[in-house]
């Protein structure tokens, strides 16, 4: 087996649901369990108290991310059971050494978390000499969402230093041979486990990754850069991506023509009046295989788009058709199974007058459509991704279907509601005086 060590991120908040996932991680292959900061937070020492109790013989971690008050930190986290605690490289010089001698005395490993540090080559060199056990490379997850990779700053510690170099950001069962294979001692696996199906499985294949060096494919877990953009989102719902944007609203009154469509893609965008149907036939010519025309005809009828338009949009692999507006030939254009949202369906056309323009910004429900954002569209509604922010929407909605994908199994295995899986009564709005 190899030497590197595969540790847990136990990121939950609810003290039950780690503890499931510990145990089905211990028995796929998992050699450190970690206490996360979020389950430290809701759940406080007892998250560790309870790992402790529930696994005497592994290593618990206490991700503890001390910035201040370092002795009481590391000897509350001690006593409690812990073998590891973190403290963030970004605390005064003082804290961190106030970590390391309460650590001496209760037996603990100190770990500095490189988060938010602007020299980590330098800080490596001066925590060694302050006696820390422990480097995190870590890529945080605000960061992951915007297409961060923690190797490469893995890669230059290795050179750097003899300490225990543990690495956490995102990995996967197809990253973490690379971790592993770049010189990390502990491999930090959370959501890869902890959001998984089945846990000791993807436990077991992690494993396999870390011990051969050979990467498993996964489909899940993946966070997307502008390249495989059009993967992540194809694999989510309008529902994960509003989620995931703090509860963005999709584009009100827009409804699919074809139950079950899904497209998703860069915006072409058109202004027209309504019933002028000629810059919205004109923008067919000038859209790319894999876009989405997105069209503002004022939300009202006449009709800017039908049957003719939609053959010849499918002819160009145009993705789909959204309209703040009418169209019509409803039968044909799903008989084609040309996917088009529309405000409204009617039977009477306009004319081609030639107003408007396109690929201009355009206005619909409130939010600004510019070419080159980002569409996707579903049975539930049109969702908007500004093309800057695309990236970041798209692999926050991963995560949240991800974090679904468990809460369902546990739905399913436990034979549970979902209130109570969630323990939903404890997290209920408890009164108070209103702030501002």
């Amino acid at each position: 087996m190899s030497e590197t060590k595969l540790q847990v991120a136990l990121d939950f908040v609810e003290l039950a649901r780690a503890m499931k996932v510990a145990q089905a991680a211990v028995a796929g292959g998992a050699d450190y369990l970690e206490a996360g900061t979020p389950l430290i937070k809701s759940e406080g020492l007892d998250a560790v108290r309870k790992l402790r109790e529930a696994f005497p013989d592994k290593t618990i971690v206490a991700d503890m991310k001390t910035m201040d008050a370092g002795r009481i930190e590391a000897e509350a986290a001690g006593k409690a059971g812990a073998n590891v605690i973190t403290v963030l490289g970004a605390a005064s010089e003082t804290t961190i050494r106030e970590c390391v001698e309460a650590g001496r005395h209760y037996g603990i490993a100190v770990a500095v978390d490189l988060l938010g540090v602007a020299d980590p080559p330098a800080l490596a060199k001066r925590a060694a000499e302050l006696g820390v056990s422990w480097l995190d490379v870590h890529c945080a997850i605000d960061v992951q969402m915007t297409g961060g990779d923690p190797l490469a700053l893995l890669r230059t510690l290795r050179e750097q230093t003899n300490l225990t170099l543990a690495v956490a950001g995102g990995l996967n069962s197809e990253t973490a041979a690379a971790a592993a294979a770049a010189g990390a001692d502990v491999v930090i696996v959370g959501g890869a486990i902890t959001k998984a199906s089945d846990p000791r499985r993807a436990t077991e294949e992690i494993r396999k990754a870390i011990d051969t060096r050979q990467a498993v494919a996964t489909t899940l877990f993946k966070r997307a850069g502008e390249s495989d953009l059009r993967r992540v989102l194809a694999a989510v719902r309008s529902s994960n991506l509003s989620d995931g944007a703090h509860r963005l609203p999709c584009l009100e009154g827009l409804r699919p023509i074809q139950q079950g469509a899904a497209i998703c893609g860069p915006a072409v965008t058109v202004r027209t009046v309504p019933g002028d149907w000629a810059k919205p036939v004109e923008a067919i010519d000038l859209a790319q295989a894999g876009d989405v025309l997105v069209i503002d005809a004022a939300g009202q009828p006449p009709a800017v788009w039908g049957e003719l338009a939609s053959e010849s949009a499918k002819n160009k692999n145009i993705a789909g058709l959204v309209v703040h507006g009418a169209v019509r030939d409803s039968a044909e254009i799903r008989e084609l199974g040309f996917p088009v949202w529309s405000r409204l369906v009617t039977s009477h056309a306009g004319d081609p007058h030639g107003l408007g323009e396109i690929n201009q910004p355009i206005v619909i429900s409130g939010q600004r459509i510019c070419p080159g954002d980002w569409i996707l569209a579903d049975d539930d509604g049109v969702m908007v991704l500004p093309r800057a922010q695309a990236v970041e929407m798209a692999n926050r909605a991963a995560d949240v279907l991800e974090a679904e994908n468990r809460i369902r199994a546990e739905i399913r295995d436990g034979k549970s509601t979902l209130a109570q899986v969630v323990n939903l009564l404890r997290w209920e709005k408890k009164g108070g005086p209103s702030v501002g």
